[in-house]
């Protein structure tokens, strides 16, 4: 059985930072593409970033270039998501995501994603 579970979410400041982990179970790491989401209240769900099976390969929504960073350690199975510069409109909450497709390609809708996490809240205050 396959499982994704965030984890790190909290309240900080604006400027501040947070980082979110997600770890990743039933599945081979190594072989699976994987994914940061969010949605705020209102809002549809957004792409964050992707990571291909390596970790080399990284892709970014516009939104968060430049602030927030993803990496893997495939050997703990797990996904991370530093966030910087935090602001409020990155309030949401945040989903890990996995695809058994070895590159992000088409990641940004979430269609080809087919293991969620449950999510984690991330609360900036101004």
């Amino acid at each position: 059985q396959v499982q994704v579970v965030e984890s790190g979410g909290g309240l900080v400041q604006a400027g501040g930072s947070l980082r979110l982990s997600c770890t990743v179970s039933g599945l081979r790491s190594g072989d699976v593409a994987m994914g940061w989401f969010r949605q705020a209240p209102g809002k549809e769900r957004e792409g964050v970033s992707c990571i291909d099976y390596t970790g080399r390969n990284a892709d970014y929504a516009d939104s968060v270039k430049g602030r927030f960073t993803t990496s893997r350690d495939n050997t703990k199975k797990t996904l991370y998501l530093q966030m910087n510069s935090l602001k409020p409109e990155d309030t949401a909450i945040y989903y890990c995501a996995a695809k058994i497709y070895l590159l992000c390609g088409s990641w940004v809708g979430g269609a080809d994603f087919g293991y969620w996490g449950q999510g984690t809240q991330v609360t900036v205050s101004s």
